[in-house]
Parts: C-alpha cells; structure tokens; sequence
C-alpha cells in the first residue's frame, strides 16, 4: 500500500513581507528538522497573516524571486548564458552538465516545498479559526492551489517526490513516490481549490479558473513523458475550456504591455512583488541586459540569460517577434553622454547574441520603468529589482493548451482547435494558421506557437521540450557558437534534474536520479 505522508510547519507571519531579512536564518534551516504540530492561528486575521507567508516564501529571492528559479531549464534553446563570467550555475544545465551541488539549484526545490508546508498547516487548521465559512474557505482553496502549483513544479522538474500533506514526526524522512502518485495528489488538490475558490478576478489571488487553467496544463503534461497517458486530452481541453467559457480573460492587452503592467487580462495568476516592502522580484531590469550596457548612471547589465541564435533566427517574422528580442545593443562613448548603436552579432559585443526585449523594462508606472529606463538612443539607468508581477499561468497558455490537446484527443484538429491556437497568432501579428493540417502537424504547430510566446518564460518551452522529448531536436539545432554539450552526454537522463545534494544528505535512502 501506498503511504501518504504529512507535515505541519511554522507559518510564516506577514511581517516577513516587510523583514525578509530578519526571517533568511529560518529559511535557510532544514524546515523538516524543527517542526511541531501548534496551531499558531485563531482569528482570520492570524489565517490571512499565514496565507501572506504562504506567498512570500515561494516569491521571495532565493525561490521564485530570481532567475535562478530556472537554473535546471537553461538545457533549452530559448535559454542560454555566457560562457564565462560568474554563471557557472546556469551554464552547468546550458550545457547539460548541471550536477546536485549546483549552488542555484535549491531555489528551484526549497521555495516550493516552504510553500507546501505553509499550505500544509492551513490546510489542518482553518476550520478551527473563528470567522465566516466563505472566508476561510478562500483561504484554505488558495493554500491548495498553491501546494498543487508547487508539486507541479516540483515533479517536473525533479522526477518522483514524497507525498507531504500533513504532519508528521520531525525525524520522519519520507519515500519518494511514483510521479503517477504525484500527479494524483496535484490533481486532487486543484479540484480541491476549484470548490472553495470563488470566480472573481483579484490581483495576487488564485480563484476558480486558475485552478482549471493549471488543471489543463497539468493533463496536458501528464499525455506526454514520462506517463504518456493519452486519454488526457481530453480532459486538458475541458479543463481550459471552463476558463475560456468563463469571459473573464483575453488576448486584448498589446504583446510589450503584458510584460510592463500589473493585472492585466491575460493574467490568470501571478505572484506580486514590491521593492518597498523589501519583496523585489529580479527576473526583469538589468538580469537581461548585455555586460556591454551601461546608462549613464554607470548601472550595467548583468548578462544571466539570452536566447540561442537559432532559436531567435527560427522565430516567425511578427510583431510579437520585434517586441520579445532585443537586438540593437547600445553601446555608451568614451564621453559618457552619447551612445553608439550595433547590431546583436556585432564584434563589438562579447557575447555576440540577441537578448530579451520584454524582460529590461519591468513595471511601467505613470511612463516610467522600474527596471531599464531608456530611449531610443541612450539609457538612463537600470535596475535589478522590479515591482513587476511574475505571471505564472497565461490566458494564452490556455487557448493553446486546449488547441493542442483538442485536436490530439481527437483524431484532427477541429474547428475550435483552430479558432484557439488563431487567437493568439492574431496578437502576435501572424495571419491564421493553414486548415486542412494534419493531427501531428497540427501539434507541432501549436508547440512552435507557445515556444514564442512563451520565449524566455518560467520553464514553458523547457517542459514542452520535457513531455515531448524534444531535446535531441533541440540540440541537433544549436548554433556552434553555444556553449558545447561535452561529447557522449547521455541525453536521455537530463530531462530531470538532480536532487540538490543537501536533500540527498538529509534522506540517505534516497535513489539520486539516473545521470548524477
């Protein structure tokens, strides 16, 4: 019989949102080594402050705050680094050698399960607290959301999982279970959320048909690799048709304003962010931005991630295309006060790659950017940390998702199928696709479409290239200019990332994963 296990862990109090410093001591320790089963809340007041921590632990820096909640998903093509500088973390995965000692890899494992044990203590103690039954069920719906989302995350990127979703004994160290066992459990927590969230739009806030919408994502994953359960579809296309039937979201905001505002209508959900309240997110402004870029402040990029040559040089020539790169790099005089402008691959620049438009800005305020402030021919300045929401589900991650998965489900493309993936090719400036495609064709198709409209983002083209295999392509395509994937890598064991090595040390009946 299969075990299912539990945790119960400190919440963490909204005071962290404006002392994320004072709390860096507790985040670091194992969570699992100082635990005990108390009820720190009672009044709705002591919920909120536990779902405020729920958040703050997965978007702070060193979870989801930074890019270096991607690091293992820089294998693909839409992602690479320089060969040198200080970005042996994510050239290590660049090149398909990242190892379990990786120093950026825990952001990638520690903020998700932080979350999972706040959502943990929510989930076991809400019913207690004195307050109307609507507000603590939105509550413990956003507490199951988020532990859903996170093991999402989690098993994709890391292969078979212990199952936490209580408490447990302090020296109890959980097996890690099947990723069908997983998938279970992700499943069973958004239908969960579905019934406790309501359907209005909130900023910062899961509600109903953000659940749906990671539902659909998370059936369409499961058709491909590893569990290749086809009869999926299906139930992806009905999952993210609830949200497409529900008129709360569209493909209305422009393609640049996605990424330089806050709530907009694409947005399903994101994690919020404030530079004030010492929350900054530093996945836009200057992580993005060429070595070569100083403003004349003297700010300069910090050069993390660019996409590969081809990747840029296969990208469909658009609107979306000229707003997502950035390839005219602006190159500050000797006299401090004027600029001269070359092109991506000029010799003049040192890593001799397009970069990513949509990411230098950040938030966009009153006309003004809190990441790069810039004009045509100079910059002002750039900064590291933003007020910029992190999107983390897309409305046209949705219509594609259910273009793909109506059209596999089926034995072609239908109507519908169509009309979703149409949607967004139209925002992106591309004319409609050709009818009369076949079922595979169809399917490629799609992917091609999110690897576009998604370049850069969160892991999206990484977990494509995951369900669907895709990296012998993928590599088959590398420029010789990326950094080399040493000879007889076996790429069939890369698709996973290994378990940091402080986990493995912790849980010495653990099975490292095949390649590390």
């Amino acid at each position: 019989m299969k075990t299912t296990y539990s945790i119960l862990t400190f919440f963490v109090m909204a005071v962290c949102a404006l002392q994320i410093t004072a709390c860096k001591k507790y985040m670091e320790e194992d969570p699992k080594a100082s635990i005990t089963p108390v009820t720190y809340f009672k009044s709705q007041s002591d919920l909120d402050a536990a779902v405020s921590g729920m958040y703050i632990q997965l978007a702070r820096d060193g979870a989801w705050g930074f890019t270096s909640k991607m690091t293992s998903y820089f294998g693909s093509d839409d992602l690479t680094t320089d060969p040198g500088l200080n970005k042996g973390d994510f050239r290590e995965f660049d090149k398909l050698t990242g190892s379990a000692t990786n120093s950026s890899l825990p952001a990638e494992w520690n903020g998700p399960w932080q979350t999972i044990y706040n959502a943990n203590n929510i989930i076991e103690n809400y019913a207690k607290v004195n307050s109307t039954e609507q507000q603590k069920n939105e509550s413990a719906g956003q507490a199951y959301f988020l532990r859903g989302l996170c093991y999402y995350y989690l098993v994709r990127t890391f292969g078979p999982l212990p199952i936490v979703l209580g408490s447990i004994d302090v020296s109890t160290r959980p097996a890690r279970s099947s990723v069908d066992s997983v998938y279970a459990a992700i499943i069973s927590d958004l239908q969960q959320a579905k019934t406790m969230l309501g359907t209005d739009k909130v900023q910062g806030k899961p509600n109903r048909y953000a659940a749906s919408a990671v539902l659909a994502d998370v059936y369409l994953t499961m058709a491909g690799w590893p569990l290749n359960k086809t009869e999926n579809y299906a139930l992806a296309a009905s999952e993210a048709k609830i949200v497409m039937q529900s008129g709360v979201y569209n493909t209305n905001t422009s393609y640049d304003q996605v990424f330089t505002t806050n709530n907009n209508a694409e947005s399903i959900f994101a994690l919020q962010y404030s530079v004030a309240g010492n929350l900054p997110n530093r996945s836009f402004g200057s992580t993005s931005v060429p070595l070569e870029e100083v403003a004349l402040d003297g700010s300069s990029g910090w050069d993390d991630f660019y996409p590969e040559i081809n990747f840029y040089k296969n990208a469909p020539v658009c609107k979306r295309t000229d707003l997502t790169f950035y390839t005219t790099i602006k190159l500050r005089n000797a006299d401090n006060t004027t600029y001269t402008l070359v092109p991506w691959n000029s010799d003049k620049t040192h890593a001799q790659h397009p970069y990513y438009k949509k990411f230098r800005q950040g938030l966009i305020s009153n006309g003004t950017a809190d990441g790069v402030s810039e004009g045509d021919n100079s910059i002002a300045t750039m900064q590291p940390s933003t007020n910029k929401e992190t999107i983390i589900v897309r409305y046209p991650q949705v219509l594609l998702g259910f273009a793909e998965a109506s059209a596999m489900a089926g034995g072609a493309p239908t109507a519908e199928s169509y009309a979703a993936i149409n949607e967004v090719r139209k925002r992106a400036g591309e004319n409609p696709l050709t009818p009369g495609l076949s079922q595979t064709a169809f399917r490629d198709s799609v992917v091609y479409e999110r690897a576009y409209e998604f370049a850069g983002e969160f892991g999206m083209r990484w977990f494509d290239i995951v369900r669907l295999q895709l990296l012998p392509k993928v590599i088959a395509a590398r420029d010789k200019k990326e950094n080399e994937i040493p000879g007889g890598t076996n790429v069939s064991q890369k698709y996973l990332a290994p378990i940091p090595f402080s986990e493995m040390t912790l849980n010495p009946s653990w099975k490292q994963n095949d390649g590390y």
